[in-house]
């Protein structure tokens, strides 16, 4: 059998396309609806999902907060300027971190942000080249984070961010995340509140995602990539109620795919999720077998990336493939604040 190959998911996307500001109205975005069994393609609003979901259907939404993890200081003694970017807390003030220009920033440099409000310390050079950082500040680290950081949008995103709340979704709860789970970025409370009271269940785990998630596959052979790791956590309720729903008969469609690798990662053989906090590195490329998902409600997602590789696994290489270009012809909004699709089964009863 053919090796997969990186190259086997790239598509032609004009620049204009690629999504610069969210939109007003979250609901209002586009919404590509793709059978995943026959490849057809409908346009639909997002504010009308509803009409494609039925009552004993469940949402299974990431209630992670992105946290404002990069800031921008200067290296003790020369005054240099650095960038640090907060990827995850290994303790409490001791973090993983991608740090620029690294070479600048070995062991025992120390870094100051914010007039001295905040420093650091670089303890460690990491085996992926991150740094271990020590923080030091008097008060909260999270106001000291909230006053001095930025939030670190994705390197494809060139506008400056007017707004904070406008990169974070209307149910996030955990501070965690250096990026947004996305696909939760259309809802608004107004839509929530409605899918309710049309009898979809509404569940929420939690997975704080790291910025692997933008770190391109270099690996021509696909299964040669290593996936970056990211912390998950599904409570006992929201295990039961997953369950619950796939034994009624009903579908669990996915808010995103960190949403998708968090019950799929915590699910066993026989399609059982089970409560509990975890780290992951479950990379999903076609050939996989879901275990869990009927579902999955997605932003477009860049080429040759682990997440279109994730998608194609759900509903076929040549139906992503397509779609992908039928919506540039449509010329949907791409990325991170772009435009959503949602891909199941249409002809199901």
């Amino acid at each position: 059998m053919e090796p997969l190959r990186r190259s086997d998911y790239f598509y032609e996307l004009p620049p204009e396309l690629i999504a610069q500001d969210p939109l007003e109205d979250r609901s209002s975005s586009r919404l590509l609806l793709l059978d995943k069994n026959t490849g057809a393609v409908r346009h639909e609003i997002f504010r009308n999902l509803g009409q494609f979901l039925r009552p004993g259907d469940r949402l299974v939404l990431n209630n992670t907060r992105v946290i404002p993890a990069r800031l921008i200081g200067r290296r003790a003694g020369t005054g240099g300027a650095v960038e640090v970017l907060l990827l995850r807390r290994l303790e409490k003030d001791v973090w993983e971190t991608l740090v620029k220009p690294g070479k600048k920033c070995l062991p025992g440099q120390n870094l100051e942000f914010g007039d001295g409000r905040l420093t650091a310390t670089v303890l460690e050079v990491l085996e992926d080249g991150n740094r271990k950082i020590a923080f030091h500040y008097e008060g909260i680290f999270e106001e000291v984070l909230d006053a001095l950081g930025e939030m670190p949008l994705p390197p494809y995103i060139t506008h400056k961010l007017q707004d904070k709340q406008r990169y974070q979704t209307v149910y996030a709860k955990y501070d965690g995340s250096a990026a947004a789970p996305t696909a939760g970025l259309h809802f608004t409370p107004e839509l929530l509140k409605a899918l309710e009271a049309q009898g979809i269940g509404l569940t929420y785990v939690t997975l704080h995602v790291g910025l692997g998630t933008f770190r391109p596959v270099k690996e021509d052979v696909i299964t040669d990539h290593h996936m970056h790791s990211e912390w998950y956590q599904i409570t006992p309720e929201a295990a039961a109620e997953i369950n619950a729903t796939k034994a009624a008969g009903g579908r669990v469609i996915c808010v995103g795919t960190t949403s998708c690798r968090t019950l799929e990662s915590a699910a066993d053989d026989a399609g059982i999720v089970h409560a509990g906090a975890a780290d992951t590195e479950i990379f999903i490329y076609p050939g996989y077998r879901f275990k869990v998902l009927d579902g999955l409600i997605t932003n477009f997602h860049l080429p040759e990336s682990t997440l279109i590789m994730l998608v194609s696994a759900f509903a076929g290489r040549e139906h992503v493939l397509a779609a992908y270009e039928e919506a540039v012809r449509e010329k949907y909004r791409f990325f991170s604040f772009g435009d959503a699709c949602f891909i199941a089964d249409f002809a199901e009863k």
